[in-house]
């Protein structure tokens, strides 16, 4: 264990035997009294407020951040003060002018369903700003009517869209406008397929765009209980200043596999054997000899009446025959129309309805055309002109450019 170590406390000049207090040698070293010190100062004045009195409470007033608030508007400079007052206003006067429009608006809808006996209101866009101003002037800059489903000949147009330029306007106020005269106007007529789909297709046959003026059908038609597949194409143009025409060709009706028929006087139309069913005459010997056996076949294909017999009666030659490609050509041009009303039995071998080929008869160039028209014509109006300007095949359906000028729209 160690001793504690014991402090020399003696100076090592000092050679007094007598030990030295530390406590006078602190007091030596005292400069006599200290000013008071910062810290000293700042407790001090603590101090201070810790004693002195309490100020008596008040009631806050509430009142006082908005007198701020005024004080603050009312510092702001008169320049500015004016813009704001501006703005408010010209905010009311936007208001109540979009106001106004919408109400003109609504008002000339009602008016022109009524004169024009529309199933729905149209649509009424007033263009420029401000109206009132246009409407102290009697004078429009601009006015969009858009009229949905419209009745014309056969078709529906899907929507009529014109716009009128400088409307002058006959009226004594917003509420007592009489009528308007339309110096110019143009706009679009719109032909879509989803409604000649529905009106002229009844759901079976389709139309749709092929080119800038081109239209193709695609679909069945019902003829004597059998679904036929249609095919044909429309060529649209445009038929004097207010019309368009449809010109059909290319029309074709198909009986499964066995013949197509394709309406018309010419050689190549009629009803035809398909190439499969021609080429199926050399492997099928009872259709063969059935076609065969009528005179009036044998001489319109062309055959010699010597070979004919030679088949009849050896179904070698009979195979040999209907097998030749020449055989094959001579029964595909054959026109089983003309067959029909005389020869029902051997259509029925054939695989032919007789009531279908006598429905089918009926079923002319100019009737089936008319079944696929897509033509109409704009009505004359009493005042003025109305023209088709351009007309257009489009991927949703036909559109057609109008512009017209000297129009007058009621009293």
């Amino acid at each position: 264990m160690r001793t504690p170590h014991r402090m020399d406390t003696h100076h090592p000049d000092d050679r007094s035997e007598q030990p030295r207090n530390p406590y006078e040698e602190l007091g030596a070293l005292d400069d006599g009294p200290l000013e008071a010190t910062p810290l000293e100062d700042f407790l001090g004045e603590d101090a201070e407020q810790r004693h002195a009195p309490e100020p008596e409470w008040s009631p806050p007033d509430h009142r006082r951040g908005g007198r701020r608030r005024k004080n603050r508007f009312a510092g702001l400079p008169l320049a500015v003060k004016a813009v704001v007052g501006l703005v408010v206003l010209a905010s009311f006067a936007v208001l109540g002018d979009r106001w106004a429009v919408l109400y003109a608006e609504h008002r000339a809808a009602d008016a022109l369903k009524d004169r024009l006996d529309l199933a729905a209101a149209p649509e009424v866009e007033i263009g420029g700003f401000p109206f009132l101003t246009q409407l102290a002037d009697k004078r429009l800059e601009s006015v969009k009517l858009t009229v949905p489903d419209v009745a014309a000949d056969r078709v529906s147009l899907a929507k009529v869209s014109a716009t009128a330029h400088d409307v002058t306007l006959n009226a004594d106020g917003l509420t007592s406008v009489r009528g308007a005269d339309v110096p110019r106007f143009d706009g679009d007529v719109i032909l879509s397929f989803e409604d000649l789909n529905r009106e002229l297709g009844a759901s079976q046959v389709t139309f749709t765009g092929e080119g800038r003026d081109r239209v193709r059908a695609r679909g069945t038609l019902p003829v004597a209980g059998h679904n036929l597949k249609l095919r044909a194409e429309a060529r649209i143009q445009r038929q004097g200043e207010r019309g368009i025409a449809t010109e059909i060709g290319g029309m074709r009706l198909d009986i499964g596999n066995l013949a197509t028929y394709r309406p018309g006087k010419r050689a190549s139309e009629g009803l035809h054997l398909t190439p499969q069913a021609s080429a199926d005459l050399a492997r099928e010997t009872r259709k063969a000899k059935a076609l065969l056996s009528v005179p009036a076949i044998v001489r319109r294909m062309g055959v010699p009446e010597a070979t004919v017999n030679e088949a009849l009666a050896d179904d070698g030659k009979l195979a040999e025959l209907t097998g030749s490609p020449r055989f094959a050509r001579q029964a595909e041009r054959l026109n089983l129309i003309d067959l029909a009303l005389n020869n029902p039995e051997v259509l029925r071998r054939l695989g032919l309805d007789p009531d279908l080929l006598g429905e089918l008869s009926g079923l002319t160039r100019p009737v089936l055309a008319d079944r696929l028209a897509l033509a109409f014509e704009l009505p004359k109006p009493e005042q003025g002109d109305v023209r088709l300007d351009d007309v257009r095949v489009e991927e949703d359906g036909i559109r057609v450019r109008l512009s017209g000028s000297g129009l007058t729209v009621g009293g």
